[in-house]
């Protein structure tokens, strides 16, 4: 309850820095519109793209059992740093309190940079969160500590999180994080360092055996892509009636 209380007051006081900058309330509806309407918007080429997923998925459940055969051989890491790493950085947490700092700094410094780059990690975490937990309850997967096999679907229990395995929640929410971070720099070294914790994570919970290899592939590539659009959203400003490049970049000195 204690930790519960502490993300909804880091919530409540990262919406407030916002509120006070043009990331605010009134862009997160304008965007928040825009991302529900983008269903309509699919072309043959992403339908194409949704399907490579979809199919790529499929494949790799046929591969699950196995791979978790060979991971549950040796168990010696299970709370090393980089394993335990990866989980804490795909914690709900983790973006909240990556947020705040963001934007305090904007706040305290008056800097547009860190405003922003917080204002998406917020935006991308709830809008990657939401489809992530409707494809989990959808398919009812079974974990794989619960020994029911990788192809138990369809256990259509709410409530009972060992049934939502597919896709996993921690991956989705730290390669949402990174995908914001990389989409804000423009150095090839900072983009692939970035990417780094989120391949922590996913290698973490399919080692701790909370998901399958299929869930966190799956979760990788819903992070990644609503990050990259929503990040793509806010290239362009309008500054005296002139659109100009807003594509902001930070730096390790942050």
């Amino acid at each position: 309850m204690k930790n519960k209380i502490t993300i909804m007051i880091l919530i409540f006081y990262s919406t407030f820095t916002f509120g006070q900058n043009s990331y605010g309330i009134e862009q997160f509806k304008n965007d928040t519109f825009d991302f529900f309407k983008q269903p309509s918007k699919w072309d043959n080429n992403d339908l194409l793209k949704i399907g490579l997923v979809g199919a790529s998925t499929f494949l790799l459940i046929q591969a699950d059992q196995s791979i978790r055969n060979e991971v549950m051989k040796d168990r010696s890491y299970f709370n090393s740093f980089p394993i335990e790493f990866g989980r804490r950085y795909g914690e709900l947490y983790s973006p909240v309190i990556l947020s705040g700092l963001f934007g305090l700094n904007g706040l305290i410094n008056n800097d547009i940079k860190s405003k922003k780059i917080g204002f998406e990690i917020l935006q991308t975490t709830f809008y990657a969160g939401i489809i992530t937990t409707g494809l989990k309850i959808a398919f009812g997967r079974a974990r794989p500590f619960t020994e029911k096999g990788a192809k138990s679907f369809g256990n259509f229990f709410l409530l009972d999180d060992e049934f939502h395995s597919l896709p996993s929640g921690h991956t989705t929410v730290a390669f949402s994080i990174s995908s914001v971070l990389a989409n804000n720099t423009n150095s090839t070294w900072l983009k692939i360092l970035c990417y780094v914790p989120a391949f922590l994570t996913a290698t973490s919970r399919v080692y701790q055996d909370k998901h399958w290899f299929s869930d966190v592939f799956l979760a990788g590539v819903i992070g990644y892509t609503v990050g990259n659009w929503v990040t793509s959203k806010h290239e362009q400003i309008q500054v005296d009636g002139y659109s100009i490049n807003n594509k902001i970049y930070f730096s390790l000195s942050f």
